[in-house]
């Protein structure tokens, strides 16, 4: 279990949110998937709504305000102490700045980029909001890793927009798989080079005790599951919830 009271260290994964057609119907999944609890903002703030863990925040949700919409995914936020100033490096490691950066309020400062191979991020610069206060227990955000068919580019984007060292992982040599660690050596999360993807998108994995149960849970709730399976790290399912956003669920092996 980790709980956060100050904002995370610069290139980290801070904060995730959701954009989909129906906030209510996505309230009614996730809680009973996870057992979260909301906060559901204002109209004039399209309802972005905070989920909570035990009183703390784990994850953001909102309607999506594009009617038309039809792909929907988890949102990563990397944090940063000057928003302005990477992104200011975006265009020059070979990224595109979307939006921003703008100011949320008094929640904090942002921006939205794209990567060379089209991922799209967001920067947070912390204010009244740090991010998520609870990560790597159950039912919270354990990692998060990119998958892509072109992985050099990204690499060299990432680590220059955050002073990355770049590591291979020797526990699956059969796999183009990178790990991206902050100048403190501390592992944020990596980049999986898979020609068989049909676009580059940062992937979530969130912590559950029983993959299996949470899984079944899952479909109970109007979701699919692929079959969970078992890898070096734990044992892992894809789900995707009601409108079509994938996410992963882990958890430790079994005996």
């Amino acid at each position: 279990m980790t709980e956060l009271t100050t904002a995370q260290p610069p290139g980290t994964p801070t904060w995730i949110d959701l954009g989909i057609p129906e906030l209510d119907r996505a309230m009614d999944f996730y809680g009973s998937l996870f057992g979260w609890e909301f906060d559901v903002g204002p109209e004039e703030t399209g309802r972005y709504t905070i989920c909570r863990l035990r009183g703390k925040a784990v994850a953001g949700m909102m309607a999506n305000p594009d009617p038309d919409a039809t792909d929907f995914w988890w949102n990563l936020y990397f944090a940063t102490d000057d928003c302005d100033a990477t992104t200011a490096k975006v265009d020059g490691a070979g990224g595109t700045v979307v939006s921003g950066p703008m100011d949320v309020m008094d929640q904090g400062r942002m921006a939205i980029i794209k990567d060379p191979t089209g991922a799209t991020f967001g920067l947070w610069q912390a204010g009244a909001h740090l991010g998520c206060e609870l990560v790597n227990e159950p039912n919270t955000l354990l990692r998060n890793d990119l998958v892509t068919p072109d992985p050099q580019p990204a690499r060299d984007f990432y680590a220059a927009l955050f002073d990355y060292t770049l590591d291979s992982n020797s526990d699956m040599p059969d796999m183009d798989f990178t790990f991206l660690r902050r100048p403190d050596v501390h592992e944020i999360g990596g980049i999986l080079g898979d020609p068989s993807a049909s676009k580059s998108r940062w992937g979530t994995l969130f912590q559950v005790a029983d993959t299996d149960e949470t899984s079944r849970r899952a479909v109970e709730l109007g979701g699919t599951t692929q079959e969970p399976f078992d890898m070096i790290y734990g044992r892992l399912a894809v789900i995707t919830d009601p409108f079509g956003t994938e996410f992963e669920v882990g958890s430790p092996k079994k005996d």
